[in-house]
């Protein structure tokens, strides 16, 4: 009897996770919901471009006090203004959240502002794309740095602060790499593995101190999402960085603002993440079998050339600025090219 209830059970909570990204990713809110975010104190790491800025110009349309943080301080002060024209309030703390004394001015900075800290989401993050052993030492370095540490620095001033006010929400951006990892993106997919564990006993830290439900973290899973991620990323794969099938940022704005209101362990992002999280947990080995020849496919063999380059790892790049990325405009572009050139060839 109790394999019969884990045989009905499966389904059924597999499609109450497929009604919850729906209600996350379509980005209406009830009444309700737009007066728990009205006035309440967000700070938003990687604010400056992609999905950081997307939450933070939706969080100035629902009212609330955003806090920018990012390297440059030029781009925040531009969704600082568009925050403030939206009715929300914001505050601009230029952070590289590599740097824990950074990451603690971050927090200092909210508190004399606000008074207070609700939501901290740590969304800051940068990828390096091609084979491991080819990336130099020290982009994979940075990278850890930034993807991991960063959330680590942030988690410890976040969680600090909100033990002393007995409540707030921790959201940190993880990636459905964190469970399905990828050919070509290994420190990056080690970093967001990470990521996820660590919301994990996090959690447990916080049930044990009696903090919870009050305390939560919560790590959300995007889909690969068409953002300047990938004009930003460090690349030593030969082609262009480019992956099938990209969300539109939009799903992972709405799902982190949806989060941050109602809080959960884990929740991966549309239908493409969550048939990828269910399927690495069925059949991994096939599961990561079929993502690395499509890596192959999509990175390295159909890829238009493109020169190594350490991205914004190291130094923030004045490309790149918007929420979204423009990329799959560009792989069709790419695409329709490579098979004109290829029907030209066959033809006599």
């Amino acid at each position: 009897m109790p394999q019969l209830h884990r045989i009905f059970l499966f389904p059924l909570l597999f499609l109450c996770a497929f009604v919850i990204s729906g209600c996350a990713t379509s980005g209406r809110l009830s009444e309700g919901e737009q007066q728990a975010i009205a006035g309440k104190t967000y700070v938003v790491t990687g604010a400056s471009s992609g999905i950081g800025r997307g939450v933070a110009e939706r969080l100035g349309q629902l009212h609330a006090n955003v806090v920018l943080a990012a390297r440059r301080t030029g781009e925040l002060e531009n969704v600082a203004t568009i925050v403030n024209n939206a009715g929300g309030k914001s505050l601009v703390v230029t952070t590289d959240v590599a740097d824990p004394a950074q990451v603690e001015r971050l927090a200092t900075e909210t508190v004399t502002r606000f008074g207070r800290i609700d939501v901290w989401i740590n969304n800051a993050g940068i990828g390096a794309v091609g084979p491991f052993a080819t990336i130099p030492i020290a982009d994979h370095s940075r990278l850890i740095d930034v993807n991991l540490k960063g959330v680590i620095y942030g988690s410890h001033v976040a969680l600090r602060q909100f033990s002393r006010q007995r409540a707030g929400v921790l959201l940190n951006v993880g990636s459905i790499e964190s469970e399905q990892p990828m050919a070509y993106h290994a420190s990056y997919s080690a970093s967001k593995a990470a990521v996820l564990s660590l919301g994990r006993a996090l959690n447990e830290e916080l049930r044990l101190a009696k903090l919870a439900p009050a305390v939560t973290v919560a790590t959300v899973l995007p889909w690969a999402t068409d953002t300047p991620f990938f004009v930003h990323t460090a690349n030593y794969s030969g082609g262009r960085p480019r992956e099938p099938a990209m969300d539109d940022p939009s799903k992972a704005v709405n799902a982190i603002v949806w989060l941050s209101i109602h809080p959960q362990e884990e929740l991966s992002v549309g239908w493409k993440a969550k048939m990828t999280y269910a399927g690495h947990r069925i059949a991994p080995d096939v599961n990561e079998h079929i993502t690395a020849n499509m890596s192959q496919h999509w990175q390295v063999d159909t890829a238009p050339p493109a020169p190594p380059t350490d991205g914004a790892l190291f130094q923030p790049m004045a490309e790149g600025t918007g929420v979204g990325g423009g990329i799959r405009q560009r792989m069709e572009q790419e695409d329709a090219a490579r098979k004109g050139t290829q029907q030209r060839a066959k033809d006599p």
